[in-house]
């Protein structure tokens, strides 16, 4: 089994990880209420979808 003969830099540990951050998640405008609301998904808010309601709304 292949086995490190010497141990690895910060610095080359610090370039594997390069590509490991988070990234925030985008959001777009609902076109009814203007919520922002996660793309391809029904707004929590108002239920609506591409222009038409496909949730029906809680009452309070």
């Amino acid at each position: 089994m292949a086995n490190p003969k010497r141990r690895h830099s910060p610095c080359r540990k610090g370039k594997r990880r390069a590509h490991d951050a988070l990234s925030l998640p985008t959001f777009s405008l609902c076109s009814q209420c203007g919520t922002p609301k996660l793309p391809h998904r029904a707004c929590p808010q108002c239920g609506f979808y591409k222009g038409r309601q496909v949730i029906a709304e809680a009452e309070d």
